[in-house]
């Protein structure tokens, strides 16, 4: 029983009831882990769904690929069955130009416009009347009472304006003085000019709205005749087009009649009031002419002829003209209407096979690689909504037969996840997209290969971009240049002609123009996805930014020392392999806390020390809050979450010691001393970068309290703070190597024997160190004498070492924790 339980394989032992807290903790990860898988099987499957969906239904490609104006390379082509061959888009298109010329358009008659046009007749009239009435009575008035013409003649400027009736000047003129005189002279109204020109306006109006008016003019109808449908009497019929009047042909037809019949003054009467009551009665139906016209053009025939079976489409080494590629393409189209079900679930079942495998062959990279891809959703949506969106588009752009299919800017998704990511995610999206682009485009293998090469370069263009222009002017031009080579080759070797090689290179030349589009995109991803690009380090890298500029004011010592820290941080991230720019940018920002109270950190310090006035325990939490007084202001200034979490890690919980010792010092019992106090908040570093700038940050520090560093002081002090803080703890989260640390470590010394160059000491062996020792002591006596004593007494050397190091490293500690 005893081996078994040694083994694993025996009764477990009662660990009571677990703790309410943690259990309720257990499982809301284990709902929210829960829900991931479900929105990512919901995104992949999304993501597959419109793909395939999108995916064009190519199911038969007769021949290989060909331009016209070019030689047949392929052999001899025969008709495999007798098809029809189909019209050319120009004929076709010719047919419906004819078409739409001589169908007619249809206009509906509007009765009720002959009665609108009366009733308004009849309202003028009326409105005319008592302006009428009025001007005489003014006109009567003047020649009796001076105070009623007075009155009079405002009541006539009243009826005017009310009437609503628009006459220029002139025709008022005549029309009221012909009333006055008459009325006025006789005596009595008599016939009045109104009263004829009203009969002669019912004549015209009849005449006018019976052979019709149309609503449009007659110069916009291209054909010769027009179908009028009175819905009314429920008739149709066919008008040629010069029988008809638009509104100007009635209106001058109107003047024409009542110019006739009436003198110039009295006419001009007549003619403007047709101005206003004539309105066309033929209103042009859009609707019914547009379903007479589509009826006609579904019934054109797409083909014009048969290519019997057995028929010579086309021999080897023939020119491909016009009228032998549309027997191609007729071919290409009868075979595919003529393809069994079977054939096309076949042919769409492997294209929708590869590109489901080369989905999940892609999910897997990331689940086994790409952890924080993988487990972060918004990120995960990112990355196969950017995939998806090209592939739809290529999808889209394949649908025209006029367009390359290379004008699709593929690059633009591996170039965009590089700059986000990394490049091996880049490069896998690379191998995806053109898979399943290629499939999408009929399996086409010159295209694939050309897609990955162009890709591939693009990538490695923006692996370590440095400046925008970097961007703009060598991407585009890679991307080309790579895309040109390939098939320039695939064309060499095919010996395409110049044709096709020429509509290549402006498709290519096209796509390397859509790459500059790349940056705004960029730039909305990291807004709708709140992620953050070299592109913003970049920015963030830039000394004279604003909080920048307050750290060099407020706290000149931290703001050189965060320079210090960037440099060596940037150096080893480098080494490593790591994202050098973000650890700068994070190194840069780490110390911004420290503007609160600049005067309680070391290097900012002049002249005496602020924490001599306070206890040990105020002078830890004013330490620690530094880093939440820094996170406050990252926050306020918008500074990404990633510079952030550098702010926040870059100590972890590591113990501040100097501070820590004094409280014991000062304490009776070591027990009244928790170190919690004398901690830091955290967390600690889960990244490579953090974890190199929390080591960066430390061995600065301590390197400026080192009295006259040496080679092997520097490296002493290396290897004992990077162990101290892996001994802590403070690295367990980070992904660094026992590799990646020796690295880093390596690098430190480099670059710290660089700065401190001019005071260094490096190892020398025991010959050249005795010769030295020899030439003192013939310079001067009494230093040489010590230096041989050590030299001859090992253990008086040993215990002067151990001295100055125990002194240096409790320097180095106090410089550190402030």
């Amino acid at each position: 029983m005893k081996v078994l339980e040694k083994l694993g394989l025996g009764r477990k032992k009662s660990e009571g009831a677990p703790n309410i807290g943690e259990k309720k903790k257990k499982e809301q990860i284990e709902a929210e882990n829960k829900r991931k898988v479900i929105y990512r099987v919901l995104i992949i499957f999304g993501f597959l769904g419109l793909i395939l969906y999108a995916s064009p239904d190519v199911i038969y490609q007769p021949v290989s690929s060909y331009s016209v104006g070019e030689p047949w390379r392929a052999d001899d082509l025969t008709a495999p069955f007798t098809f029809s061959e189909l019209k050319t888009e120009e004929e076709l298109q010719d047919e419906r130009d004819a078409i739409r010329s001589e169908t007619p358009p249809v206009f509906h008659v509007n009765n009720a416009v002959r009665n609108e046009s009366q009733d308004a007749l009849d309202s003028m009239y009326r409105n005319l009347q008592p302006v009428i009435d009025a001007y005489v009575q003014w006109q009567r008035s003047k020649q009796s009472d001076d105070s009623a013409a007075r009155n009079d003649s405002i009541r006539f400027v009243q009826e005017k304006n009310l009437s609503n009736v628009e006459f220029t000047d002139e025709a008022w003129n005549v029309l009221l003085e012909n009333y006055a005189n008459m009325r006025l002279n006789n005596g009595s109204q008599g016939r009045s000019v109104l009263n004829e020109i009203r009969t002669e306006l019912d004549r015209v109006l009849t005449q006018i709205y019976n052979s019709g008016v149309l609503d449009i003019p007659k110069d916009d109808i291209e054909t010769r005749e027009i179908t009028v449908r009175n819905l009314q009497e429920r008739t149709e019929r066919t008008i040629i087009l010069n029988n008809t009047r638009d509104l100007y042909d009635a209106i001058e037809f109107a003047q024409n009649r009542i110019r006739n019949q009436f003198s110039a003054d009295i006419a001009r009467i007549a003619l403007q009031i047709t101005d206003q009551v004539l309105e066309p009665n033929w209103e042009y139906n859009e609707e019914a002419t547009e379903a007479i016209l589509s009826e006609q053009l579904d019934e054109i025939s797409r083909t014009k002829g048969v290519v019997t079976s057995g028929e010579v489409i086309i021999r080897r080494g023939d020119i491909v003209t016009a009228e032998r590629e549309n027997k191609l393409r007729s071919l290409a189209e009868a075979r595919a209407s003529t393809a069994t079900q079977f054939e096309r679930f076949t042919r769409q079942g492997g294209e929708a096979l590869i590109i489901i495998v080369v989905t999940i062959l892609f999910l897997y990279y990331l689940f086994l690689y790409r952890k924080p891809i993988f487990n972060d959703i918004s990120n995960f949506l990112m990355v196969f909504l950017i995939l998806a969106a090209l592939c739809v588009g290529s999808a889209i752009i394949y649908q025209f037969e006029t367009l390359n299919m290379l004008v699709v800017p593929i690059a633009i998704a591996p170039i965009i996840l590089t700059i986000i990511f990394d490049s091996r995610v880049g490069l896998m999206a690379t191998i995806t997209l053109a898979i399943i682009t290629a499939v999408m485009h009929d399996n086409n293998f010159e295209y694939l290969v050309a897609t990955i090469t162009a890709c591939s370069l693009g990538i490695f263009s923006v692996r370590d971009i440095k400046n925008r222009s970097q961007f703009f002017l060598s991407t585009p031009f890679i991307v080309f240049c790579s895309y040109m080579l390939v098939l320039g080759g695939f064309s060499l070797a095919r010996y395409a002609g110049w044709t096709q090689f020429l509509d290549t290179t402006l498709a290519v030349a096209i796509n390397s123009v859509f790459i500059l589009f790349t940056y705004p995109l960029i730039l909305i991803i990291e807004k709708l996805f709140r992620v953050t690009t070299d592109f913003t380090l970049l920015e963030l890298s830039d000394t004279n930014r604003p909080l920048m500029k307050d750290l060099m004011t407020k706290a000149p010592g931290s703001f050189h020392h965060s320079l210090q820290v960037a440099n060596l941080a940037e150096a080893a991230a480098s080494a490593i392999e790591a994202n050098a720019l973000l650890c700068r940018v994070g190194a840069m920002y780490h110390d911004i806390g420290k503007m609160v109270k600049p005067s309680y950190f070391i290097e900012n310090q002049q002249e005496g020390n602020d924490h001599d006035k306070l206890k040990a325990k105020m002078s830890a939490l004013v330490i620690k809050a530094h880093v939440s007084d820094g996170e406050k202001m990252a926050k306020k200034n918008d500074l990404p979450q990633v510079v952030i979490d550098f702010i926040r890690t870059h100590h972890g919980t590591s113990l501040i010691r100097y501070f820590y010792d004094k409280a014991k010092k000062n304490s009776r019992d070591d027990s009244d001393v928790p170190e919690e106090d004398y901690r830091y908040d955290g967390p600690i570093p889960w990244t490579k970068e953090q974890g190199i700038l929390l080591l960066a940050d430390g061995v600065e520090a301590a390197s400026r309290a080192m009295k006259n560093p040496t080679y092997n002081k520097l490296e002493n002090l290396i290897n004992r703070m990077v162990d101290d803080h892996i001994s802590e703890g403070q690295l367990d989260a980070c992904p660094l190597t026992f590799r990646h640390i020796q690295i880093i470590k390596e690098t430190f010394l480099s670059i710290l024997v660089g700065v401190y160059h001019s005071r260094v000491e490096y190892p020398e062996d025991d010959e050249l160190k005795s010769k030295k020792v020899i030439k003192r002591h013939q310079d001067s006596s009494e230093p040489d004498i010590e230096a041989r004593s050590e030299k001859q007494d090992p253990d008086r050397q040993n215990q002067h070492g151990e001295e100055n190091s125990q002194v240096n490293k409790e320097e180095e500690e106090k410089q550190e924790d402030r």
